[in-house]
């Protein structure tokens, strides 16, 4: 036990890590960023729709038209961002965790060079293709990103630095908020270079990307390369012992080399996948289905209806507590531990979306209650930033042992991009018909998505992978007599029922168990 203790201040938070980490989550400024950078320039773009249709055709867009055009470039976003989440999985096995970054960069200076050049070449079909392909392109960051980033980072912070993901897409939608302004980008002559602008960032990390290591986990396990990811993992921990982490990706090897390659039908046929499966696609949809999306679009027309005089510098107002939050969850992510941040965020969100839901209802009887609205949007952005805004995109990472983690994380982003599409397509319908009651439906999946993390999820916090894995393996163990074709389950049944370690070095006494007698 004392060598233990003294071990643990060995392994620090060495700048290659932080370089490394701050690079990947480069793309997750990205997807923010090209999230919200839509939002202010719509009647710029509406316009431009309108004069490309007067040079082609004589006449302008009917507005069902335009309208009809402008949905389309908004949700086109989505439908790339399906397409690049479901191709995570072979991308990353094909050319492994940084080289697959450093490919999809392309697709960025394709789609920003459409984008930025469609005013010039009066097609507004650019601008829709370069949206098509940008969403492809930050369809493959939300996998890439928190999968890099969770196989680089110790256990002890795994949690935190997993939160580095959701912090780069905040910091990316008030940085397109405040760019959107209209005495900065976001006028007639300069929104072809705010929607182009994504190529900077992506200059940028296709610059420092070479500098970084590729993911230990994959030079051992799927390379077998134990002496390159030896010396990633020295430079990444800042201590010449590593041979616990060498020997806990031995460990998920030789698992996952008994469990054979999974592919995403596996993932769907085999129990023992299907308990953590459903948790990762549930708390997914929890993030897309708790009507933050809804809130962050329609924030503006919300502090409107709140009477607001300036409700786009209130909409920034929400991005920057969006940040704000984001900080405060990666502190308390390894101490209060993933599950416990993100019922109190689901929570929080149910309260604020009835708050939201009665003040916008009345505002108009009592003004004063555009104060209680503001209020409530604020409390609501907060609380998503404390659980269901970082949580699931790590998490799903830390659900799955290197074998199906690939296909796992393809497939909880499909879901998660093919919510977002939904709600983009179907909320101003629901608004139009519901008014400010639509809340009350976001406040009702609020408290099924709490009732299902409170029963379902477990807790994470400071387990290993192959830990987590051999849990899931026990509970599916458990459920019918006989073991799951090509899996070894007989390891865990010998452990207690939910084993849960309270920190990194607990895996060694797993890799004692099978010589042990009871």
């Amino acid at each position: 036990m004392e060598r233990m203790e003294d071990e643990k201040p060995k392994k620090k938070i060495t700048f290659y890590l932080l370089f490394s980490v701050s690079t990947a989550v480069i793309g997750s400024l990205q997807f923010g960023y090209n999230t919200g950078v839509i939002n202010a320039p719509e009647q710029k773009l509406r316009r431009f729709f309108q004069n490309v249709s007067m040079e082609r055709y004589g006449e302008p867009f009917s507005p069902g038209a335009n309208t009809m055009v402008w949905s389309f470039a908004v949700a086109i976003f989505s439908v790339g961002g399906i397409l690049g989440s479901f191709s995570v999985g072979a991308m990353v096995d094909r050319f492994g965790r940084r080289k697959s970054m450093l490919l999809v960069n392309i697709l960025a200076f394709i789609g920003a060079a459409l984008m930025g050049l469609s005013n010039l070449s009066s097609s507004f079909e650019m601008v829709i293709i370069g949206r098509l392909i940008i969403g492809m392109f930050c369809g493959l960051f939300t996998g890439l990103t928190p999968m890099y980033v969770g196989e680089i980072s110790p256990t002890a912070v795994r949690g935190a630095f997993g939160t580095l993901h959701q912090l780069g897409v905040v910091i990316g939608i008030l940085i397109a908020q405040i760019f959107g302004l209209e005495f900065l980008l976001g006028s007639d002559a300069l929104w072809p270079l705010l929607l182009s602008l994504t190529a900077v960032p992506a200059i940028v990390q296709s610059i420092m990307l070479p500098f970084c290591p590729e993911s230990p986990r994959y030079l051992l396990i799927v390379l077998n390369q134990e002496e390159e990811a030896r010396k990633a993992l020295v430079r990444l921990h800042g201590c010449e012992d590593v041979s616990d982490d060498i020997q806990e990706m031995k460990e998920e090897g030789m698992r996952m080399a008994v469990e054979k390659k999974v592919t995403i039908p596996e993932l769907f046929r085999s129990r023992v996948y299907r308990q953590p499966l459903i948790i990762a696609v549930v708390l997914q949809l929890s993030q897309q289905l708790s009507g933050i999306n809804a809130v962050f679009y329609y924030s503006t027309g919300i502090f409107d209806t709140a009477g607001v005089t300036q409700p786009v510098y209130a909409t920034i107002g929400a991005g920057v507590v969006n940040t704000i939050f984001t900080v405060v969850s990666l502190f308390l992510v390894e101490r209060a531990g993933r599950r416990t941040l993100h019922l109190i965020g689901l929570a929080g969100m149910a309260i604020c979306a009835l708050i939201m839901t009665i003040s916008l209802s009345l505002v108009k009887t009592n003004q004063s209650l555009s104060y209680l609205a503001i209020v409530a949007v604020f409390g609501f952005v907060a609380s998503f930033e404390m659980g269901p805004g970082p949580i699931p995109w790590f998490i799903v990472a830390e659900l799955f042992s290197q074998g199906p983690r690939p296909a796992a994380i393809a497939v909880s982003g499909f879901s998660n991009w093919t919510a977002n599409f939904l709600v983009g397509l179907g909320f101003p319908k629901l608004e139009e018909l519901c008014g400010p009651y639509v809340f009350i439906i976001f406040m009702v999946l609020l408290i099924v998505f709490f009732i299902f993390t409170y029963l379902r999820v477990p807790e994470t916090k400071g387990r290993t992978f192959d830990d987590i894995a051999q849990g899931f393996a026990a509970s599916a163990d458990k459920q019918p007599q006989s073991p799951p074709e090509g899996m070894v389950v007989n390891l865990p049944m010998t452990e207690s029922k939910e084993p849960a370690p309270t920190s990194p070095t607990e895996k060694v006494p797993m890799m004692d168990l099978p010589p042990m007698k009871p």
